[in-house]
């Protein structure tokens, strides 16, 4: 029988993993508690949560999940930064403190069902924010407000899977896609003076803190 503060842990974990739209694993030793709790901050300015868990904590928390993951991702010392938001900014807030402190250890991550490596987590940190993203589409769609909302939409449906299939190009060292607008058909010529050629229109549519425990299994 789990203790009181254990069945706590581990319903705290698994709202954050619930709640996450993706979680970084970081090898935390050498570091400081002080250091941690400077990293801890500045990851919830960019939108997320460091914990430290022990890892069978974090397995329950996973669920199934656990399956998809490569096992150096949760065992070992482990500190889990669940993100919930901007996850390019996250992966790259943590990667620059990995290279100025030399501490922090970034083991690789998980999203949309995929285990990401470490320079998978980097290519991810390459990518621009969302609101550059969508001020990139607002800039290549020539379509109604209407159609535009959509298209916005559709973006934010699934951002992480962009996110992995992108990643996954960067890690194989190809270059990024660039977005390409339909253009318009021609029009056959007509005999008539009357008649002419109209282009197509393209249609396209902070959760309580733990008490955390420096213990990883």
């Amino acid at each position: 029988m789990p203790t009181a503060t254990k069945a706590r842990t581990i319903e705290q974990a698994k709202e954050w993993y619930s709640k996450s739209t993706g979680v970084v694993f970081t090898d935390y030793r050498g570091m400081k508690v002080k250091e941690l709790q400077e990293l801890r901050a500045n990851l919830r300015t960019k939108g997320a949560e460091l914990h430290v868990l022990k890892n069978t904590l974090f397995r329950i928390a996973a669920g199934d999940d656990t399956a998809n993951l490569t096992a150096e991702l949760h065992n070992g010392t482990t500190a889990f930064a669940f993100v919930f938001e901007n996850e390019a900014s996250v992966a790259k807030a943590l990667l620059d403190y990995a290279k100025t402190s030399k501490k922090l250890v970034v083991k690789g991550g998980y999203f949309s069902g995929k285990s990401f490596t470490p320079k998978e987590v980097e290519a991810l940190s390459e990518l621009p924010p969302r609101d550059v993203l969508i001020s990139q589409v607002i800039g290549l769609i020539a379509s109604p407000i209407s159609n535009l909302v959509g298209v916005v939409e559709a973006l934010y449906a699934d951002p992480i899977r962009t996110i992995g299939a992108v990643a996954d190009k960067v890690a194989e060292g190809s270059p990024l896609p660039t977005p390409t607008v339909d253009e318009p058909e021609a029009t056959p010529e007509s005999n008539s003076p009357e008649a002419e050629a109209s282009p197509e229109t393209t249609e396209t549519s902070e959760t309580p803190e733990a008490s955390e425990t420096t213990e990883n299994a």
